[in-house]
């Protein structure tokens, strides 16, 4: 296979966005404005439900993305996402959005997915942080872009290939993440069910009083649950020690599968073990609650929280993680704070229905099985993960053949 050394400029034009008014951004409509938050640092489209900004005004001609357009996270809006790129996953959707580029392939040189994995490559973001201006927020411009000197294929078919190859990891990682939404979307379902709405099997015939079935009983969290406060200093671990902090947590997901290591953070930490819940206390209402697949260490602003048996475990996972207790916490928080935080000595006091012991069990024995497939699945996606980033550089330089 032969390599050809080029400059970006000679393969690519970038297009800036459009300035979208703020005035026209609302929390719901037809149209989503994008911006670097929609970027992972480690590249790929990220959706961010409750979060996402949507735009009711006029949109200038050519400024709605296509599926599968190329786009480049101009400006650092969190550490790492400079240069950033991801494909546009729905086409007549998104919003082409002024701290943006649109990576347009021209003079046949390189193929739009190889480019792609290019920018999420070292070397193509190194060069790119490497000549950005700024000093608090820093940014990139098209002409510095054109200045990144790569190493590709001269065969259009070579970069297809590998790009090929790349693209079946992501692909395997995104149908698994399908399955972990729809698996946590069933035992919710469950949950609500018997729980919340009151239709657990054989409800026909159990009396409810005061809104109480029957042979249930009402529990303060602190009879259901523990927090678990090991402090810890992150320099005495192993520097790979999973860190779990607020922002490895997902909004409305009970998986917990994103983390960094001990050697990214310094202050103190609260350990948690496998299967412990965290529950995010700051801003409460993001609904950041899961449970660890991993042994770890935490945020001091996340509660690390061990239930009371394993009988109880599956029932206090989900009534914590349930729309109802997040908006309970957030109703505990003092209005006004910079960091507002959920009082968890209240939640400790309130109180909640308990099953009785039948219902308990015949919940556990239907859910676990989707925990345990929500674990495994997870897991899977981070030996993907691995695997593909192992893979990229060695791809993009040469060093394995296709």
């Amino acid at each position: 296979m032969s390599w050809s050394e080029i400059a970006l400029g000679d393969a690519i034009h970038v297009k800036h966005g459009f300035a979208f008014k703020g005035q026209h951004f609302s929390d719901s409509g037809e149209f989503i404005v994008l911006t670097p938050g929609n970027f992972y640092e480690e590249g790929g489209f990220r959706v961010r439900p409750g979060k996402d900004r949507f735009y009711t005004g006029d949109i200038p001609e050519g400024y709605v993305l296509e599926e599968d357009d190329l786009i480049v996270a101009m400006t650092e809006q969190g550490p790492g996402l400079l240069g950033s790129s991801a494909l546009i996953p729905e086409g007549g959707k998104y919003l082409h959005n002024q701290r943006l580029g649109l990576i347009q392939e021209r003079n046949g040189l390189i193929d739009k997915k190889f480019l792609y994995y290019l920018f999420n490559t070292k070397a193509v973001r190194g060069q790119i942080s490497g000549s950005a201006t700024g000093t608090k927020v820093r940014h990139t411009a098209p002409e510095r872009i054109y200045r990144v000197r790569v190493t590709v294929p001269a065969d259009l078919n070579e970069q297809k290939k590998i790009a090929s190859i790349l693209s079946a990891y992501d692909d395997l990682i995104e149908n698994n993440q399908r399955r972990i939404q729809l698996l946590e979307q069933a035992a919710r379902l469950l949950y609500r069910e018997w729980f919340v709405h009151l239709r657990f099997p054989g409800h026909e015939h159990v009396r409810v009083v005061d809104g109480v079935p029957e042979g249930w009983g009402r529990k303060r969290l602190s009879e259901l649950c523990t927090d678990v406060r090991d402090a810890t200093d992150p320099k005495t671990l192993p520097p790979e020690t999973v860190y779990i902090g607020l922002e490895h947590i997902p909004r409305r997901s009970i998986t917990l599968n994103d983390w960094g290591s001990a050697a990214d953070v310094d202050s103190t930490k609260y350990k948690f073990a496998e299967g412990d819940i965290l529950f995010g206390k700051i801003r409460p209402y993001f609904h950041k609650v899961g449970f660890a697949l991993v042994d770890g260490i935490t945020s001091s602003d996340a509660i690390v929280i061990r239930p009371n048996g394993n009988q109880l475990y599956h029932y206090v996972l989900f009534l914590l993680s349930s729309a109802e207790f997040v908006a309970l916490a957030s109703k505990t928080v003092r209005e006004g704070s910079k960091m507002p935080r959920a009082d968890w000595k209240f939640l400790l006091k309130s109180e909640f229905l308990l099953p009785p012991h039948t219902l308990l069990t015949l919940f556990s024995d239907t859910v676990a099985p989707i925990c345990d497939q929500l674990r495994n699945l997870a897991l899977m996606n981070q030996q993907l993960t691995q695997a593909r980033d192992l893979l990229l550089p060695r791809l993009m330089n040469g060093e394995v053949a296709v």
